[in-house]
């Protein structure tokens, strides 16, 4: 494994991720989304049903972070929840190319990854790094929803691994 970072700033590109392997520690700075299972169905339908614009919400080239927002702090939230995960792949479609979480993923969500030029990292739950390292913070959608709301976050070299690139797993090492 690599002991140097690589880093990512958003947007992402296809070809940003295309030489990112498993195992890969990445430092990601600039706007990335958070949600979890209360809002990234939302997400989901708006998207399919052409409202995150109006929303003035882009996910071409977005990162999504699988947490709630809180005065706490941030930390990731297992991705292989039914709602997360089932979300994964037709976000990757809708552009999202880097989901952060925490957690195994389900096969088939690692070839959707794969498929849709996406990947998967890891983050270990460390919220006051995380919140170290966060600039601002606003809600960009379902400001009801509290703490779980779809929010947008500015970061500086944020940390991660690549669990899932190229249809392999960190977890099937």
């Amino acid at each position: 494994m690599n002991e140097s970072f690589i880093r990512i700033n958003t947007p992402i590109s296809k070809e940003d991720i295309a030489d990112l392997n498993v195992g890969d520690k990445i430092l990601i700075s600039g706007y990335i989304f958070c949600g979890r299972d209360a809002v990234l169905p939302r997400i989901q339908r708006d998207f399919d049903e052409g409202k995150l614009k109006e929303k003035g919400i882009d996910l071409e080239g977005s990162v999504i972070f699988h947490t709630a927002v809180s005065p706490a702090g941030i930390g990731p939230t297992s991705s292989n929840k039914l709602e997360i995960e089932s979300s994964i792949a037709p976000l990757s479609e809708a552009g999202v190319r880097l989901h952060l979480g925490k957690g195994k993923l389900k096969q088939e969500t690692v070839d959707a990854l794969n498929e849709n030029g996406s990947i998967y990292a890891v983050i270990p739950p460390v919220t006051a790094l995380l919140g170290e390292r966060t600039i601002s913070r606003e809600v960009a959608a379902y400001e009801e929803l509290g703490m779980e709301a779809f929010y947008r976050l500015k970061v500086k070299d944020f940390p991660a691994i690549v669990a899932a690139a190229k249809g392999q797993s960190i977890y099937d090492k």
